[in-house]
């Protein structure tokens, strides 16, 4: 054996194991883990090619009333496990975190930007807008559940202001979440373009004057309140067998008051197949 092992092993059996000793307080523990760890991921896109990007990363575990802590860097050496990190791998991830903390729970968290090229709508030059993801993923002995988060920037105009003013109207960005659960393959794009067709106008990273011209005039021909934002896409939603709950928010960052305007939608259908279906992750 290796001089390094052979320290290794011995500095096991000398080194005590505080987190096994016994807990007398007779108090169990629903999430236990480690957060904010940053680590690199590979992301499939709709066409069939890849998006490498950085996630941070929250993993946890149940804690039975009689230990007095878990293993902290089994965590980590369950990634380290990777050679490569996919969405398509969370429940292996899961699966390994169970057996290794001896955990009947299980979840992990993920959070990351993504970036997708777009046009400018009239001069047509590219450029690359970031959107933020999330995934929440839990396993609970044999019972899996995942709800994906896609977080959508946007132009917003509002229509009680157009219809008062004799010229202009006021308009802003606006924020659109919308966090899903589903029985098959949803695609960021997808839920991404239902978004933008749902607000005023879509948002681009780079404008020429004439991209400008038609975002502006765009959003003055479609204004929307946050009330009409996330009916717009709670209806588009619907019509996506694969989707069987949503939750829909909007926010608009006001540009004429100090405060923002608010609206959120979630759905209370939670069926599959016509069967309801039994959802662990709660989200409030």
């Amino acid at each position: 054996m290796h001089k390094n092992s052979t320290i290794t092993e011995e500095l096991k059996c000398t080194l005590p194991d505080t987190q096994n000793q016994t807990d007398i307080r007779d108090i169990p523990i629903d999430k236990v883990g480690i957060k904010n760890l940053k680590y690199p991921i590979t992301v499939k896109d709709k066409d069939g090619g890849v998006q490498y990007t950085v996630a941070t990363f929250a993993m946890t575990v149940d804690l039975p009333k009689e230990f007095k802590g878990t293993h902290m860097s089994r965590f980590v050496e369950v990634l380290m496990n990777k050679k490569e990190i996919h969405i398509d791998s969370i429940f292996e991830i899961l699966k390994e975190m169970q057996n290794k903390l001896h955990a009947n729970s299980a979840h992990i968290e993920l959070d990351f930007p993504y970036f997708k090229e777009k046009l400018a709508p009239v001069s047509r030059k590219p450029s690359l807008i970031d959107y933020r993801i999330k995934f929440h993923a839990v396993v609970n002995k044999n019972k899996k559940d995942v709800i994906m988060t896609v977080v959508v920037p946007v132009k917003t105009l509002c229509p009680c202001s157009k219809n008062i003013s004799k010229y202009g109207a006021h308009n802003q960005r606006g924020e659109v979440t919308v966090a899903v659960r589903f029985n098959d393959i949803v695609w960021f794009e997808d839920v991404i373009s239902i978004v933008e067709q749902s607000a005023s106008c879509e948002l681009f990273t780079l404008l020429k004057r004439e991209d400008e011209k038609y975002v502006t005039e765009k959003a003055y021909e479609n204004p929307v309140f946050v009330e009409d934002v996330v009916r717009n896409v709670v209806t588009k939603l619907k019509q996506n067998d694969k989707i069987l709950w949503y939750h829909v928010e909007a926010e608009n960052f006001e540009s004429i008051h100090n405060h923002n305007a608010y609206a959120m939608i979630e759905s209370h259908e939670s069926f599959s197949n016509g069967h309801a279906k039994d959802f662990m992750i709660k989200r409030f």
